[in-house]
C-alpha cells in the first residue's frame, strides 16, 4: 500500500507543489523562499518520518503571508490524500516535547472532522528572521489542520525567551504527533472507528 500524494497549486500569488510519503524516513528538500518556514517543515518531515518535497513560488515582494499559507494548504491535502481510506492506522498520536526552555504539547486525532485549538505566548517577538512573522504560525497550523481534516491541539505549556524556540517546539511537537497517529498498527486490520469510516 502506498501512502505518497502530490498536490499542485496554483493561483495569482503562488505556485507551488508538494509531495510526501507517508511511509519515509524524514527526507525533505524543501524550497520555499522563506528560510525560517522551510526550516521548520525540515523539521517537521525529519520528526515525523515523513519524506517531503515542497516548491513554492510565491509573491514575497508583497510579504511570506501567501507563500506561507498556500504551502500549509497544500500540506494538509496531500496529508488526507496520502492517508486514503485510514485502514490500519493508529489514529491518536500526542507528545510533549521540550525546546531549550519551552516546553509543547501537540494532539492530534485523524478524525475526518477538523478542528483546531491552540495556545502559544500572545508577547513574541514580532518576526523570526527577515521574512517569518510570529502570527503565521498558528496559521499555519489551522491551515493544516483543516486541510487534512484532522482535529488537532498545540500548547505551548512554557513559554520561553525565545520565538525560534517556541515556534520551533510546536512543529516538532506536532511531527511526533503525527508520527505516532499515521503509524500502521499491525492489531488493526480495519478504520480504527466504531462508525466503520474517518
Amino acid at each position: 500500500m502506498s501512502r505518497t500524494a502530490r498536490v499542485e497549486r496554483a493561483t495569482s500569488e503562488t505556485k507551488l507543489v508538494v509531495e510526501l510519503d507517508l511511509d519515509g524516513t524524514g527526507t525533505s528538500d524543501i524550497a520555499t523562499g522563506v528560510g525560517f518556514y522551510d526550516h521548520m517543515l525540515t523539521a517537521l518531515s525529519k520528526h515525523s518520518g515523513i519524506d517531503l518535497t515542497v516548491r513554492a513560488d510565491g509573491d514575497l515582494h508583497i510579504d511570506a503571508h501567501h507563500t506561507v499559507e498556500d504551502v500549509a494548504i497544500a500540506l494538509g491535502q496531500a496529508f488526507a490524500e496520502a492517508l486514503g481510506d485510514k485502514r490500519g492506522i493508529t489514529r491518536y498520536g500526542d507528545a510533549t516535547i521540550p525546546m531549550d526552555e519551552v516546553l509543547v504539547q501537540a494532539a492530534v486525532d485523524l478524525s475526518g472532522r477538523p478542528y483546531f485549538v491552540h495556545a502559544e505566548p500572545e508577547t513574541m517577538t514580532p518576526m523570526i528572521g527577515p521574512d517569518y512573522p510570529t502570527s503565521l504560525t498558528k496559521h499555519v497550523l489551522e491551515s493544516f489542520a483543516f486541510n487534512a481534516r484532522i482535529t488537532l491541539h498545540v500548547r505551548v505549556l512554557y513559554a520561553g525567551r525565545d520565538a525560534h524556540h517556541i515556534v520551533e517546539g510546536q512543529f516538532k511537537a506536532l511531527a511526533r504527533a503525527l508520527r505516532t497517529a499515521v503509524a500502521l498498527d499491525p492489531r488493526v486490520s480495519d478504520v480504527p472507528s466504531t462508525k466503520g469510516a474517518l
